[in-house]
């Protein structure tokens, strides 16, 4: 089963950005979700529609954040890619005429859309200004562990 990685990307990109103080390319956006300056344009389309980010063409243009992220939850972001459903459950067919198969499809729908409810409440409830006081946490951390470890040496 393939997995859709695109809110994760986005928001590893945004806290990217949330870090710089000037406008971030589409090719260095790019370069940290490990892909095309087109592809991140596309994503980024959605997040502008939403008013989340903003672009500029041209010399010292890119994106920035238009608002604070205090104000940016992860289920805004999750919405503003217009991506499919967080919680997808694969049927044979949509109207099956089998009395197994339509007791399966409704159980199936019934639990996938309590565990979506409950997900897209979990993302709303987390900002982007928390994950970046988790980074910098994290990031402070592993610093910090490599302060300890002293100067690492080449091996001859």
């Amino acid at each position: 089963m393939n997995r859709n990685s695109q809110l994760s990307d986005v928001l590893h990109v945004l806290l990217h950005m949330a870090e710089r103080p000037d406008p971030a390319t589409s090719a260095a956006l790019a370069a940290a979700m490990h892909t095309n300056p087109v592809v991140l344009r596309r994503l980024m389309a959605g997040l502008r529609e939403a008013g989340l980010v903003a672009s500029a063409k041209g010399h010292g243009g890119g994106w920035v954040l238009s608002c604070p992220l205090d104000r940016i939850t992860l289920r805004d972001v999750q919405a503003a890619l217009r991506a499919p459903a967080p919680v997808w459950l694969g049927f044979r067919e949509d109207r099956p005429a089998c009395p197994a198969a339509q007791a399966v499809q409704a159980a199936l729908s019934a639990a996938a859309q309590a565990a979506e409810a409950t997900l897209l409440d979990r993302l709303g409830a987390v900002t982007l200004a928390a994950l970046a006081r988790e980074a910098r946490r994290r990031r402070a951390r592993r610093a910090a562990a490599r302060r300890r470890s002293g100067p690492q040496r080449p091996i001859s």
